[in-house]
C-alpha cells in the first residue's frame, strides 16, 4: 500500500508547525525576562532545535520508538534512522513520523527553561538538555506512544503528550527552579517583563502552532484530526476565560498577560485528551485548567521558590490536570474506520481514570529523579550558574557576548 498522500501533506505541515512552537517559545520567554536577559532567553529555546534534532538522528528515535526491549526501551536499530527510507508508518512514510516525533522532542527541554531563566550558565544548558532527553524524554516516549512500551498496553491515553511533555518538562522544571535557587534579590524584587507585546505575539504563534502539535498527532487528515483540531482551540479559548476570571477576581484586573498564559494553560490540559474528548468537555477542560494554572502560579509566592516564567505553574499542574481530566471526560467513539480512546470515569469507567492517575505519577517520579541526579552530575564538574556579578550584569553579554538592544 502507498502511503495517503493527504495523511502525508497533513503530517508534513504539521511537524513544520511544530517546528514554528519553538521560535515562538522563545518569544513568549523572552518578552517576560529583563532586557539584559532576552537573547539567552532566546537561545535556550533557539539553541534547542540543532541539538536535540541531532540526538533524535543518532539515538533519540530509536530508544523512543524502536522495537522494544521488554516495554521500557527502544533498541539501537534504527541508529542513524537506518532502515526507515522507504519504509511506511500506517498510511504515512516512517520518515514524515520521524520528522514530527522530532519536533516535539526539541521543544520539551525548551519549555523547562523557563524556570531557570536569568540565572544558569548557557553550557550548563546545552549539557541538560542533551542528557535529560535521553534520560527522562526518551523513555517517557517509549512507554507511553510506542506499542509495546509498558503504559500504552496498560491502556494509558496521551493523544499529544500531556505526560510525556509537559508534566516531565514542568516538573523538571521546578526541580530546577529549586536546586539552582532563585534569582538574586528574589522574592523582595520581582522583575517585570521587559516586553509584553513580545509575549503576546509568542502566545499567538504557539496557539496556532499546536494546530499541528495536536491534530497532527491523528497522524492522518480526517475525523481524528478535525476532532482534535476543534478541541485544541476551544481548549485554548477556556484556558484564557477560566485564568483571566480568576485574575480579575483576584486582582480587579484582566491582563494581557493573564490572557497569553491562560490560552497556553488551555492548550496544556487539551492535549492529552485532543482527541478523545467531545468539544464541549475540551472547553470546560481549558477552563477548570486555566484556573487551576492560575492558582498554583499565585502558590509560588506563598513557597518561595522562583520558576521564573512559570513553566511549572503551566506545564506541570496543567499536565497533571489534563491527564487526570481525560480520565473523565474521555469517551470510546469510532472514527476514519477505527475505535480509538476508552471510556472515562463519565461514561462508568472509574478504571481508566486511576490509570491516568499512574501514568501521570509515573511521569512525577521519572522527572524528579531524573532531573536532581543530572542536575548532581553537572554540578560535580560546572556551575549551574552564572556568578552574582555576571547576573547583575546580564546573560546576553556574560553568556553571549552580545546585546538584544542596540544602545
Amino acid at each position: 500500500m502507498k502511503p495517503d498522500t493527504g495523511d502525508t501533506a497533513w503530517l508534513l505541515a504539521s511537524s513544520a508547525l511544530v517546528l514554528l512552537m519553538t521560535p515562538a517559545l522563545a518569544l513568549f520567554y523572552g518578552g517576560l525576562v529583563r532586557r539584559k536577559n532576552v537573547l539567552s532567553t532566546i537561545m535556550h529555546s533557539v539553541s534547542a532545535i540543532p541539538i536535540i534534532s541531532a540526538l533524535w538522528l543518532f539515538f533519540g528515535y530509536s530508544l523512543a520508538f524502536g522495537p522494544t526491549v521488554n516495554g521500557w526501551i527502544g533498541d539501537t536499530s534504527h541508529f542513524l534512522l537506518r532502515g526507515l527510507i522507504g519504509e511506511q508508518r500506517g498510511t504515512v512514510p516512517s520518515l514524515a513520523f520521524v520528522s514530527f516525533q522530532m519536533m516535539f522532542a526539541v521543544i520539551t527541554p525548551a519549555l523547562i527553561s523557563g524556570a531557570f531563566a536569568e540565572r544558569m550558565r548557557f553550557s550548563a544548558y546545552l549539557v541538560f538538555a542533551v542528557v535529560w532527553s535521553l534520560i527522562v524524554y526518551c523513555p517517557m516516549a517509549h512507554w507511553v506512544w510506542n506499542e509495546g512500551g509498558w503504559l500504552f498496553k496498560l491502556g494509558a491515553l496521551d493523544f499529544a503528550g500531556g505526560t510525556v511533555i509537559h508534566i516531565t518538562a514542568g516538573v523538571s522544571a521546578l526541580v530546577c527552579a529549586i536546586v539552582i535557587g532563585p534569582r538574586l534579590k528574589y522574592p523582595a524584587e520581582r522583575p517585570l517583563p521587559h516586553n509584553l507585546t513580545m509575549t503576546m505575539t509568542g502566545a499567538g504563534v504557539l496557539w496556532f502552532g499546536w494546530f499541528g502539535f495536536n491534530a497532527g498527532s491523528a497522524l492522518g487528515a480526517g475525523q481524528l484530526a478535525s476532532l482534535a483540531f476543534i478541541n485544541t482551540h476551544l481548549g485554548a479559548a477556556g484556558g484564557a476565560l477560566g485564568w483571566v476570571v480568576l485574575e480579575w477576581k483576584h486582582g480587579g484586573k484582566g491582563t494581557a498577560l493573564g490572557v497569553a498564559s491562560g490560552l497556553v494553560a488551555g492548550l496544556v490540559v487539551i492535549t492529552p485528551a485532543a482527541g478523545f474528548v467531545a468539544p464541549w468537555a475540551a472547553f470546560v477542560m481549558g477552563a477548570l485548567g486555566g484556573a487551576a494554572c492560575f492558582l498554583a502560579v499565585l502558590m509560588k509566592y506563598r513557597l518561595g521558590y522562583d520558576d521564573s516564567l512559570d513553566a511549572f505553574g503551566v506545564h506541570g499542574v496543567g499536565g497533571v490536570v489534563g491527564a487526570l481530566l481525560t480520565g473523565v471526560f474521555a469517551e470510546e467513539r469510532s472514527l476514519d474506520g477505527v475505535t480509538v480512546g476508552a471510556n472515562g470515569l463519565l461514561f462508568g469507567n472509574a478504571r481508566l481514570l486511576l490509570i491516568q492517575a499512574l501514568a501521570s505519577l509515573v511521569a512525577i517520579v521519572v522527572a524528579v529523579v531524573g532531573t536532581w541526579g543530572l542536575l548532581r552530575l553537572i554540578r560535580s564538574f560546572l556551575d549551574l550558574r552564572v556568578a552574582p556579578a555576571d547576573e547583575r550584569e546580564g546573560l546576553d553579554v556574560s553568556q553571549h557576548g552580545e546585546q538584544g538592544y542596540a544602545g
